[in-house]
């Protein structure tokens, strides 16, 4: 699974909106700034959220977007969804992007694929943005550590 460019900005204004909930509300500018965002990109992506009913927005000198529902409320397989549509690695093992390919029938390795979507399904459906927030980043050694060959991963 990959996420878009679309998803990894979404999800980056989200968690700066999960850090201030309850708080006031954050100008499109700043959250541009603080998540590295160009501008105009991200007020397409405010207004997805916006739809979704996760982010709403208040106009003025101290308007701007904040969460509109708790961070328990929303899941990271949501969002993905929301902007990407699918979780599943290849077409032939996905529900709602489902391609046949002429070798189902004898494909060995596709149910490899179907068990790493199940898998990533499940974790990102059950994992909450409120969750995702109490954990601490990745550092660069968490990446690699314990990992043996794995080129291209």
């Amino acid at each position: 699974m990959r996420v878009s460019r679309k998803t990894d900005y979404a999800l980056r204004a989200l968690f700066t909106l999960v850090d201030h909930y309850g708080g006031s509300p954050i100008p499109i500018r700043e959250l541009a700034r603080r998540n590295d965002v160009p501008k105009r990109f991200l007020e397409q992506i405010m207004l997805g959220l916006k739809t979704q009913g996760w982010v709403d927005s208040s106009a003025g000198i101290r308007g701007g977007y904040f969460l509109a529902k708790h961070p328990a409320k929303i899941t990271m397989g949501e969002v993905v969804r929301h902007f990407d549509g699918i979780l599943a690695p290849i077409d032939c093992v996905s529900v709602t992007g489902y391609q046949r390919c002429t070798q189902e029938s004898v494909c060995r390795f596709r149910r490899v694929f179907y068990d790493a979507r199940n898998y990533v399904a499940n974790l990102m459906d059950k994992t909450t943005l409120a969750e995702v927030a109490k954990s601490l980043p990745l550092s660069k050694h968490e990446v690699s550590a314990g990992f043996i060959g794995g080129e291209g991963i």
